[in-house]
């Protein structure tokens, strides 16, 4: 049986932005939050703008919409990922040892903080904080396959 293989690279473009709040918590916190917000209203631009061309209806108020929906879900989700960055990076520092125990416990804080903010159900609490934990440390040993 005949056998082909393809290799080759592919590489994209690195657009890295650095704001040096002069403490490496800050630094990381704001980083993460730049980054996964800027992802989060990305998504929403291109999701209402396939969804208005699709109908295409181009008017102010969808662009208004469009606008407001970016700038909650960039906010919240760099919120989110803000607080994990800063959480993991404080567990490293307390414990002294990066390993993938960080991420489990920065995704648990995580998810139990943000749990907390919206809600006073002590078992959604604990699972929220669980599952932070669960899909922070899943993350963290699918980047050690890599």
């Amino acid at each position: 049986m005949p056998m082909s293989r393809f290799a080759g690279s592919l590489s994209t473009p690195k657009v890295d932005v650095t704001i040096d709040m002069g403490n490496p918590f800050l630094n990381l916190t704001v980083d993460g939050f730049l980054k996964i917000g800027t992802v989060a209203a990305t998504r929403v631009l291109a999701k209402d703008a396939y969804h208005v061309v699709r109908k295409g209806n181009f008017s102010g108020h969808n662009f208004e919409h469009t606008l407001k929906k970016m700038c909650k879900e960039g906010a919240y989700y760099g919120t989110l990922a803000g607080v994990y960055v800063g959480m993991h990076y404080g567990a490293e520092k307390i414990r002294g040892t990066k390993d993938w125990k960080n991420a489990m416990i920065g995704g648990a804080l995580t998810g139990a903080l943000v749990s907390a903010a919206s809600n006073k159900d002590r078992d959604k609490i604990m699972i929220d904080a669980i599952t932070g934990g669960a899909v922070a440390t899943a993350s963290e040993f699918l980047n050690y396959l890599t």
